[in-house]
């Protein structure tokens, strides 16, 4: 039998916050779970502290459940007890409720033989050649959706194979972006640009086919159109590219702190996911170069 404790949680859950069917049938189903470990327990729901319930999340752990699932669990553990702190019920603090974090599961990250040709698939036409253009700078530079679609005309350098980008939290960089995305740039803007719309948005240097500001949708369905006839997979979209840039760069022997300034990482903690690359590709390094590294 549900306890009514639970059931009030749920309640307010779907009368206060609008939750949808699906998340209560969620909550309840962890919740049911957490009952049962503190009957078992001979615990009270509204005396359990945190390390009451580092048991809870060992067994859920040890029962083999994913870790985003686990942490579900808990997480709904902790609202249901913030909910009886907000009631009264509680005076015991929540913030230490375990909380696994989910791990990240390493990019997925096309070949550069796919990048390649994904970047040359769009033909000569003048939605052609601004697709090309988009699609070399998302390759090239490694730049965000946000940041592609707020480029200004005088963003890019081409003497100098440099793009200025605004990236998260207004931080401005630098990065280039290489011959072939300057030369993509240069054809769009001296045969295509023109030709889009009656009238071009001055401020923008990539436009859509009617001459305004390019939007994050449509850079989605740039990359899009050309992937699918290239049978690329259907997690291949604008960031498939950006993880692309990252993870070649790496494969090529760049470090990590050169491709944390090139991506406009903040923290070095977020490039590390691609240590997955430099280390497999490290080995690989050595045991083709090492004679004693492999087994007689």
């Amino acid at each position: 039998m549900q306890d009514p404790r639970i059931t009030d949680f749920l309640t307010s859950l779907q009368l206060e916050r609008d939750a949808s069917p699906h998340t209560i049938s969620a909550y309840r189903t962890d919740l049911a779970e957490l009952q049962t470990f503190l009957e078992a327990q001979g615990l009270d729901l509204d005396a359990v502290t945190g390390r009451d319930l580092e048991p809870f999340a060992l067994a859920l752990r040890d029962r083999g459940l994913a870790p985003a699932t686990v942490r579900r669990r808990l997480a709904a553990a902790r609202s249901l007890l913030r909910h009886r702190t907000r009631e009264g019920a509680r005076t015991a603090g929540v913030r230490d409720v375990p909380l696994p974090k989910a791990p990240q599961a390493p990019p997925h990250a096309l070949t550069s033989e796919q990048a390649i040709a994904l970047v040359e698939h769009p033909d000569a036409s003048p939605l052609g050649l601004r697709d090309r253009a988009v699609l070399e700078l998302l390759y090239g530079a490694g730049l965000r959706v946000s940041e592609l679609v707020g480029l200004r005309p005088g963003d890019l350098d081409a003497e100098l194979g440099l793009v200025r980008v605004l990236g998260k939290g207004g931080r401005e960089r630098v990065v280039p972006c290489g011959g072939q995305a300057v030369a993509a740039v240069g054809r769009y803007l001296a045969r295509s640009r023109t030709s889009l719309g009656a009238r071009q948005d001055p401020d923008a240097l990539l436009v859509n086919n009617r001459g305004g500001r390019l939007t994050r949708r449509g850079v989605f369905l740039i990359v899009r159109r050309h992937a699918e006839p290239l049978g690329l997979p259907a997690w291949v979209g604008p960031h498939a590219l950006r993880h692309a840039f990252a993870t070649h760069l790496v494969e090529g022997g760049c470090d990590l702190r050169t491709v944390q300034e090139l991506l406009g990482h903040q923290r070095i903690a977020t490039t590390a996911i691609y240590t997955h690359v430099a280390g497999t590709h490290l080995r690989e390094t050595f045991l083709s170069a090492h004679p004693r590294a492999r087994a007689a």
